[in-house]
């Protein structure tokens, strides 16, 4: 055999290697495969790997912005008047998470933490100063107290007799930093006299500067990626005890500071969350870019916080049969120490008109008070963040006090908003996953290329030996070979590129670590 018909034969059995292999390879999903395996095998919460540490220690900030309500009508009011109130704010602060006392347990298929917060004030990122500027909002020293006296004559009118000597409102004006942080409130110094449980101060988020939620037992995800970052219990619990049904009491899915990778449309993503005492969902709404990240957006339906009419799974959620509240808010008593405390989203976002309309002042709109999470459905990366809620004070008439209409009236809302700076690196792990899940692509058109190839030379020849013609070794040689040559060259240049590109998998769970921690606000 001539070399002239033996470089066309290797022209066209390397054209069909390189088809059938990666064909083979794209309808095997191979390298696909491969890279999912690899995200399920980095992405673990065990000593030793790359993420564990950066878990435990979230680098990124994260910013907790804090707006009050000002009532502006506390005369009115206390006739009976609908509220009035403002929107005061941004006032911001720096979050700073991180996991404590972290301990592998059970084998080290669990780990045990502490998540710990502290926060630090940017004057810079808001309107004013707190330690300054006041806000004239509800007592909630004084209505905790009324709440809890009113089911006694006796205590009742003992709690009126001090809140006169002590000219107690049932408003009070304070500084901004005195209603997150703390103050000595009088009227509980007074009752702590009589009760050593009642703390003398009072603060929207005292003690919670430098403090934790309590001990979380998390599964690893070593043993199954879907239960990467999961809640196995919460203060040695695996159901809480503050609702009247188990279903109320699960603790479910994660704290919110890791997602599973390969997340799919059709889940729903459950986040447990101590500042509501109890677990809420997510549900897919729809795709999402950020920053060039392709993500999907998850939100929380309606139904989490609907009446129990329009969603009888939220029956749990009564405090009695007499006190279902109805959709869009949530009244969280029984973790707060019995104090009338109601959750909801900002301006009774996809809450009923009647909570809405009770308060002048009110504006919900999607664009400013939706919560959402836009996760990255490859890797479970958060890319961008929005947790939006409000705490307000349930108020009405109590017999021996001023009458105040019943009302939900709003204290604050807060928000917070993940920073961008880990936005590149996550999309330099994107496309190193692009590149090898579609490696196989590269094999065809380069198949492609040498059929191209193989065609041409075939059709020369063919013409050629029609005309009878002689031609000389040296030409066809030359034409055939290095056309063999250099796709042998681009072929070894791939497999370079790859074997290069799986070991920056390694940085995988540096792209996640580095936004792992963004949602446990909730």
């Amino acid at each position: 055999m001539s070399r002239r018909p033996f470089a066309i034969y290797t022209v066209g059995a390397l054209c069909a290697l390189l088809l059938v292999c990666g064909i083979g390879l794209i309808l095997g999903q191979v390298f696909r495969t491969l890279m999912h395996n690899r995200l399920k095998k980095e992405i673990v919460l065990v000593e030793g790997s790359r993420v564990f540490e950066s878990w435990k220690r979230p680098p990124p900030p994260v910013f907790m912005e804090y707006f009050f309500f000002n009532v502006t009508n506390v005369d009115e009011i206390l006739k009976g008047a609908k509220p009035i109130v403002t929107q005061v704010g941004p006032y911001t602060y720096r979050e700073y998470r991180y996991k404590d006392n972290v301990t592998m347990v059970e084998n080290g298929t669990m780990v045990s933490a502490y998540n710990t917060k502290s926060f630090v004030f940017l004057l810079e990122k808001s309107v004013g100063d707190p330690t300054v500027d006041n806000i004239t909002t509800v007592n909630i020293p004084a209505w905790a107290a009324m709440n809890k006296a009113k089911i006694s004559f006796f205590r009742s009118s003992m709690l009126n007799m001090w809140m006169n000597s002590l000219r107690t409102g049932l408003f009070t004006t304070r500084t901004v930093h005195e209603l997150l942080w703390g103050y000595e409130d009088s009227l509980l110094v007074k009752i702590s006299t009589t009760n050593r449980e009642v703390e003398k101060d009072f603060g929207l988020m005292i003690k919670k500067n430098g403090s934790n939620d309590g001990e979380f037992v998390f599964h690893t995800g070593e043993q199954n990626y879907l239960d990467y970052g999961r809640v196995k219990t919460w203060k040695g619990q695996r159901q809480l005890t503050f609702w009247s049904t188990n279903e109320s009491n699960s603790i479910a899915g994660s704290d919110g500071s890791a997602f599973h990778p390969l997340l799919n449309k059709d889940e729903r993503i459950y986040i447990f969350t101590p500042d509501l005492c109890r677990t809420i969902y997510m549900d897919f709404e729809k795709d999402v870019v950020v920053k060039g990240i392709p993500a999907y957006r998850f939100t929380p339906p309606s139904s989490v916080l609907a009446s129990k009419e329009e969603n009888p799974a939220n029956e749990g959620f009564c405090v009695t049969s007499n006190e279902c509240l109805g959709t869009g808010v949530l009244k969280v008593s029984p973790c707060r120490k019995g104090a009338p405390v109601v959750a909801s989203f900002p301006h009774f976002y996809l809450g009923e008109d009647k909570y809405i309309d009770a308060i002048g002042g009110m504006s919900p709109q999607r664009e400013h008070h939706q919560t959402f999470l836009d996760l990255n459905p490859t890797t479970g990366i958060i890319v961008r963040a929005n947790k939006r809620a409000q705490v307000n004070i349930l108020v009405g008439r109590v017999v021996g006090f001023p009458p105040v209409s019943p009302v939900t009236l709003p204290l604050l809302t807060q928000s917070v908003e993940i920073d961008d700076a880990s936005a590149m690196r996550v999309q330099k792990l994107l496309l190193i996953t692009k590149l090898v899940s579609n490696f196989p692509l590269f094999i065809v058109g380069l198949g492609g290329i040498m059929l191209m190839i193989f065609i041409v030379l075939l059709f020369r020849a063919h013409k050629q030996k029609k005309e009878v013609k002689r031609i000389e070794f040296t030409k066809p040689y030359c034409a055939v070979s290095l056309p063999v040559f250099f796709c042998l060259f681009v072929l070894l240049l791939c497999f370079i590129i790859l074997h290069c590109l799986l070991p920056e998998m390694h940085h995988l769970s540096n792209f996640s670590k580095h936004n792992k921690h963004l949602m446990p606000c909730y």
